[in-house]
Parts: C-alpha cells; sequence; structure tokens
C-alpha cells in the first residue's frame, strides 16, 4: 500500500506535470468550430516550429510517398486533415512532456511507446471496421496513445513498488491492474484520472483512461469506444508489439464484440496493418 509520504510525492509530481502548450490549447479551442479552416489552424501552428517540422515531415515521409515536396502547412493540413491535425498535435505535445527516462525507472520507455502507438492505431483500425466517419478515427487513436498515461507518474516516483506489481503479475499470472491493486492500494487509472483531469482532456479520453480495464463503467455514450480501445490494449498486451508491464491481460474478447460488433476477421484484418501505421506515428511523435 501507499504511505502518506509516497502518496504526498505521487500528487506533487502530477501537479507539477507541465500544462498543455498555448498553441496546443488554442489549436484544441479552435478546432471546436466545425467551420474552422485550414488557414486558421496554420495561423497558430506556424508560431510554433517544432510542430510545424514534424507536420511537413509527416506529410513527406516515405509513408505518404508523395511525387513532390510539400512545403506548405495549409496544403498539408488539407491533405491530412483538420481533426487528424489536432490530435496529432495534442499527442505529440503529451509525450513531448513526459518522454524523460526518469519517468520510466520500471518501465522500458521504448516499449512503452510502442505499446502505446500499437494500442491506437489497433484502435483506430477497429474504428474504420466499425464504420466510424475519417474525422472521428483519429479520436481513437490518440485514446489509445493515452490509455496508459496513468502509469507514468508511478513508474516515475515509485519504480521499485512498480517492478515489484510487474513481478507479482508475471509470477501468479494474473493481470498487471490487479497486482497494482494488491502493491498500490490503486491503480494506473485512478492516477490516470487525476493526470487527464490536470491536462482537461475531453470526456472520450478521461472515460478510456479511467475505464479501459472496465469499460461497462464507462458513460454509457462512450461505452462502445472504450469498449474498442480496451480490445485493441487487449490484443497488443497478447502479440507482444510493446511492453507496457502487462504479459497477462484480461480474456475479454468475446464479450467485448458483443459491444463493439467487431469478430476475430477484424483483428485479423487490424493486425495486417498495423506495422507500417506504427511506423507513420512514430515518425509524427518523433520516437524514431
Amino acid at each position: 500500500m501507499i504511505d502518506q509520504k509516497s502518496s504526498v510525492r505521487l500528487n506533487r509530481f502530477i501537479q507539477n506535470m507541465p500544462p498543455l502548450p498555448i498553441t496546443v490549447s488554442k489549436i484544441l479551442e479552435i478546432t471546436k468550430n466545425p467551420n474552422v479552416s485550414a488557414q486558421e489552424l496554420n495561423n497558430i501552428i506556424s508560431i510554433d516550429p517544432v510542430l510545424t517540422g514534424r507536420i511537413l515531415k509527416l506529410i513527406n515521409s516515405a509513408y505518404y510517398s508523395l511525387p513532390n515536396q510539400i512545403t506548405s502547412i495549409v496544403r498539408a493540413i488539407v491533405m491530412l486533415g483538420i481533426n487528424t491535425v489536432k490530435n496529432l498535435a495534442l499527442s505529440t505535445s503529451i509525450v513531448n512532456t513526459i518522454n524523460k527516462k526518469e519517468n520510466f525507472n520500471a518501465l522500458d520507455m521504448d516499449g512503452f511507446w510502442r505499446h502505446s502507438i500499437c494500442v491506437g492505431v489497433l484502435a483506430k483500425t477497429f474504428a474504420n471496421r466499425q464504420g466510424v466517419t475519417l474525422k472521428l478515427q483519429e479520436e481513437y487513436f490518440v485514446a489509445g496513445l493515452l490509455h496508459d498515461i496513468g502509469k507514468i507518474p508511478l513508474n516515475s516516483q515509485m519504480p521499485e513498488k512498480y517492478l515489484s506489481a510487474m513481478t507479482l503479475s508475471r509470477q501468479n499470472k494474473i493481470p498487471l491492474i490487479e497486482a497494482e491493486n494488491r502493491i498500490f492500494g490503486l491503480n494506473h487509472t485512478n492516477i490516470g484520472l487525476t493526470v487527464s483531469q490536470q491536462w482537461r482532456l475531453n470526456p472520450s479520453l478521461v472515460e478510456t483512461i479511467c475505464h479501459h480495464h472496465d469499460y461497462m463503467q464507462a458513460n454509457e455514450s462512450l461505452r462502445r469506444f472504450v469498449a474498442t480501445i480496451t480490445l485493441a490494449n487487449i490484443i497488443t498486451n497478447k502479440t507482444g508489439i510493446g511492453f507496457s508491464g502487462n504479459k497477462f491481460p484480461e480474456n475479454k474478447e468475446t464479450e467485448i464484440f458483443e459491444i463493439t460488433k467487431l469478430s476475430w476477421d477484424d483483428i485479423d484484418n487490424a493486425e495486417t496493418v498495423a506495422e507500417e501505421a506504427i511506423k507513420k506515428a512514430e515518425i509524427f511523435l518523433h520516437l524514431t
């Protein structure tokens, strides 16, 4: 269990996590307007050289194989889509905020992000199979990318106990979240709620971060969304792409199929396209 001193240290770490950059906050604000233009978005992005560079790097990457180099952010936004740019701006901002080696004292940083990216990629592919519009599919990617964000404070502030939780999970062949509850008296979804409130994330992300292990507790309007991320997380853990500490995920595929209307065929299809999509995400997030 977490003693009072550790609890204070954990809460202080979360409270001291940097807020989202002003650029990203403005992007999230103006994209609430469904009629926002690529030029309006460009006016904000162009003042952030790092984000500008990453968008141009993505659009000019081998993934898109364009015959001519794109140098205009407006054109890149039009080609990628406003919702894609919005969500990737949020993703890269959060990744940059926490992607420090001292935050990964128990988990391997590269393994953690590869796992998280794969969950996002599979979730987005499942959304496509469900008939979700292209405009909304990026929400699934971001939710998958950030679903385990609550593990960061635990890894940073209590690495020895987190290693104990992973050992307990492995030795007893139980899901990591169960081992976390035994070791800490709480788990990464509880911590994730506090982090998501700190960053004022939107409801779909908050529900995913809090309930990707108990999707039936998610808000009914978002239950199918969260269950889709849960399925992507289970499949990623079982296929061993990356590693977030959980070698023994829950066996919930069949019951999730009833909510998501997905099937094993959809999983097979998603796995075939995952690797290339992971490379695309790594390019933008600057993890390669």
